[in-house]
């Protein structure tokens, strides 16, 4: 029997559904929603229904957006003929603070069959649909440089080989600022592979 009310318990669930959140963090929101006057439940819950109601996916890039295509897609300031292919929506805000000038696709995902994730359950149709109409010259894959983000990079350029002119890889390697002392092996080799003309 738990001493705990089933609405509190009922929280405490839901909160440990959310990636990265276990039991005893799940606890902790729940109870300071309960005793803070800053956060207040009414507003986290007003919050997430309008996140599930209200927003939608660009018919274009498929980045998070109120309308139907997002500001990035409909700019005209933009070259709409380089796509950077990004793993999530925060992908995206990365890159526009980097300085990204092209237009964007999100997977929303990676290939992980141990995940049920295939490229039925990511963006890729409408990946391969955009880069039939002939009008993109790049596509820039940018996923994580984890086994998931080499595997679905992989699929991306085979999927594309015949319909783009260019598919291109970020570059791996050494960050600024690293000691190449304490460089793990694979890391260096990106480096070397990926070099270029100073």
């Amino acid at each position: 029997m738990s001493l705990l009310p089933p609405q509190i318990q009922k929280t405490i669930e839901e909160f440990s559904k959310l990636p990265g959140v276990g039991p005893k963090s799940a606890e902790r929101l729940t109870f300071h929603l309960l005793r803070s006057s800053k956060a207040s439940p009414e507003g986290l819950g007003n919050a997430l229904m309008s996140l599930k109601n209200e927003l939608k996916y660009c018919t274009e890039c498929q980045m998070v957006t109120l309308e139907e295509k997002c500001s990035i897609c409909t700019s005209i300031g933009r070259d709409h003929a380089s796509v950077l292919v990004v793993e999530n929506p925060l992908d995206v805000v990365a890159f526009e603070r980097a300085g990204y000038k092209g237009v964007y696709h999100v997977l929303h995902g990676v290939l992980s069959p141990i995940d049920g994730m295939g490229p039925e359950q990511l963006r890729m149709r409408e990946l391969m649909d955009r880069c039939a109409s002939g009008e993109i010259s790049e596509v820039i894959v940018a996923t994580n440089p984890d086994i998931e983000g080499e595997a679905t990079a992989r699929y991306i350029q085979q999927q594309l080989a015949e319909k783009v002119e260019k598919v291109t890889r970020l570059a791996h390697g050494l960050p600024m600022g690293a000691d190449i002392e304490f460089a793990d092996q694979v890391t260096l080799k990106q480096s070397l592979d990926g070099r270029r003309s100073l």
